[in-house]
This record gives structure tokens, sequence and C-alpha cells, in this order.
């Protein structure tokens, strides 16, 4: 058995208990969870923006070490350090064979997965098949990257969702260009990590937008250069920064029908407007045909950063290594697994940036530098 947040329902109130494990089977692995980050998409979970089994056991953004290799598992051993993959593509897929690992049907709609059971034989689902949001996890080898040097492990679970979202999106996506304009609407950890990302493209200015003012401080230290307090008539304060124009790159990273519009109004003619948060089914935005021919912006969405983790973690890595990407900004709070609701509630007021669960105190403060 071991401890991990189980959420019985919709809406229930996440609570600590013990959940057994599956066997390590051939081709898997089980790691023990070293951190995880509380990301927005587990909320989501749990409030019926999407759809999983229930009882769930929320978190996908996690870092660990392999405790236990299957036969037939010939990528880690015993004792590596690990960045967990909750998007693994299979590489046999239409979209594998396009490049585009990130869109992989082997996992497209996936929300959960059964993976063990509680304490009385009730099967446990896992939130993206990683349910990390536990001591530890037993899940396929494909499901974890393996993480360089230089990286302190517990900083390391942020790699497997927020950073790779928010940098992605402006190097993959977006493909934003040294001296192109930059605005970021919602400064939650993935609008924080596309702030930064626009500062090491080298863009400039990069405008920083939210409806709390204490994400300012979080703003800048991520490199933007103007904060501006989210306003519907957001267009007319970024115009006279961009020359009258509007931003050449906008990132929408809230998922709401009106910060998407704000987002693409702040958007120059012919610019971009990227859309990364994730929203509810039954909203709408509405565009006119007349905007959409006169504007010519091109309006899309960036799904996980259009990353492939194993190609993409180790360059973020050595990022961190060569002093570029400080982890520890992205961090607010430092919790237990018993502070995950209380996560969740600052998520919901605005609060902070990323609430991370350590939970190996060995593997945190191990950086292999």
């Amino acid at each position: 058995m071991v401890k991990a947040v189980v959420v019985a329902e919709p809406e229930a109130l996440p609570e600590v208990r013990d959940i057994e494990v599956p066997e390590v089977g051939p081709g898997d692995v089980r790691v023990r969870i070293a951190a995880a980050g509380v990301c927005h998409s587990d909320l989501s979970m749990i409030n019926g923006t999407l759809a999983p089994q229930f009882p769930l056991v929320p978190g996908h953004e996690a870092s660990g070490t392999i405790v236990r290799a299957g036969a037939g598992v010939d990528t880690v051993q015993p004792g590596d350090r690990v960045v967990l993959n909750w998007a693994p593509a299979c590489r046999t897929c239409w979209f594998c064979f396009q490049g585009e690992p990130w869109l992989c049907s082997a996992v497209e709609g996936v929300t959960s997965v059964q993976r063990g059971h509680l304490a009385g034989g009730t099967p446990a689902h896992a939130a993206m098949g990683v349910g990390a949001f536990a001591e530890e996890v037993v899940l396929p080898a494909r499901f974890v990257v393996p993480l360089p040097d230089g990286v302190p492990l517990n900083l390391a679970a942020l790699m497997g969702c927020a950073v790779l979202t928010g940098i992605g999106a402006v190097r993959n996506t977006a493909r934003v260009r040294s001296g192109e304009s930059v605005l970021v609407v919602g400064l939650g950890g993935i609008g924080l990590c596309t702030v930064i990302g626009a500062r090491l493209a080298g863009a400039g200015p990069i405008i920083a937008v939210d409806l709390s003012p204490e994400k300012e401080k979080l703003a800048r230290g991520a490199g933007a250069t103007h904060f501006i307090p989210s306003d519907p008539k957001l267009s007319k304060q970024v115009r006279p920064l961009t020359g009258g124009r509007g931003v050449d790159h906008a990132f929408e990273c809230v998922g709401s029908p009106t910060t998407i519009r704000m987002a693409w109004g702040a958007t120059r003619r012919g610019g971009r407007c990227t859309v990364v948060g994730l929203g509810g089914k039954d909203e709408q935005v509405t565009f006119s045909p007349l905007e959409l021919f006169h504007f010519a912006r091109t309006l899309t969405s960036s799904v996980y950063g259009s990353c492939d983790p194993d190609r993409d973690i180790p360059m973020l890595a050595e990022q961190v290594r060569l002093g570029r990407l400080d982890l520890n900004t992205l961090v607010t709070d430092r919790i237990t697994l018993d502070g995950v609701p209380g996560a969740f509630e600052k998520m919901k007021a605005g609060h902070g940036a990323r609430s991370l669960i350590e939970l190996d105190s060995e593997g945190a403060a191990d950086g292999r530098a």
C-alpha cells in the first residue's frame, strides 16, 4: 500500500488514502515520486471540465526515481531519475509519422486509466494514466523520460507539463523570433512558463496580463517587461507599447471566451494568437467574418506545447544547467499530499504560481550538478 490523494467523485474533496498499486509487469516501471506539481488540468479533472473515471488519483506533472523495472525494459533501470510523461507517443500512428507526437492517436482524449485499487478493493483510476499525487506509481516505461544531470529532481517535476507546455507554445507552436512582441494573458504556472519562453526567444516587449496584481512580481521575475491588470479593453493599453499595431504574438493561458477575445483583439493585423488554456466544451467564442478577413490574424491552439518530451526535456535541462532557466521562480508553495485541497483553493482564487508536492526529501535535494 502507498499513500495517495484520492477524489471519490466529481467536486468531492481530495483525501489522502491508501491505494494498492499494480504489480510490475513486462514493460512496466515502478517510480518513487519525488515531487508533483499541482496543475490547473488536475482541477479540471475534478470540476467537470474533463470527464475522468472515479475514484481518481489526480496528478500528471511529476518526477521521481525508478524503483523497479519489468522484463523487457531497457530504457531505464533502478536508481535512474526520471520525469513522467503523461502523453507518451505511440510512434506508429499517422500523427506520429507526421512528426506531431503531441497529437498521437493513442493518447487523444485519454483522461484516466485504471491503475491499482483502493484499500477496500475498489478500482482506482490514474489521471492522464499517471496519477502522480501518490508516493509511488506503476506505469509503462514509455511514460518516463530519463532526467539529465544538473536539474534538481524535485524541480524537474515542472518539466512534465508547465515548462514543456508554456515554453513549447512559444518555441514550437508560435515559433517566436528575437525582437517580436509578445502578450501573455493569464499568469498561472503555464502562463509564467510562456513568459519565460518569450524571454528565452529574445522577444520584446513581453507584456503580461492577469486579474491579480500580485502576479506582477512573478511576471517580471520570469522576464516580462510590462504588466497590465486584466481589462476587456486590453488592446487599447497594448497598442501604445507596440507602435500602435498590437503584438506580433498573443498567448491566451486561461481558456475562457473573454480572455481569448482579449488576446485576439490585442494582436496586430497579420499576427498570431495562440490558445494555450483549456476551456469548457459548452463555452463559445464568436468572430465576425469581416474581422477574420480584415485582420488576417492566425488563431491556433497549442497542445502540450507541440512538444516531444523525449526531445525537449533534455534541451530544457540544458537551459537549466546553463542558468538560463530557473525553475525555482515558478514555485510559490511547497506542500505535502495533505496540502492538495488548499492548493486547489489558491488556484481557484488566482493566488501564486505552482504548488509543488514534495514527497522524497532525499531525491528533492539531489541536483547531480
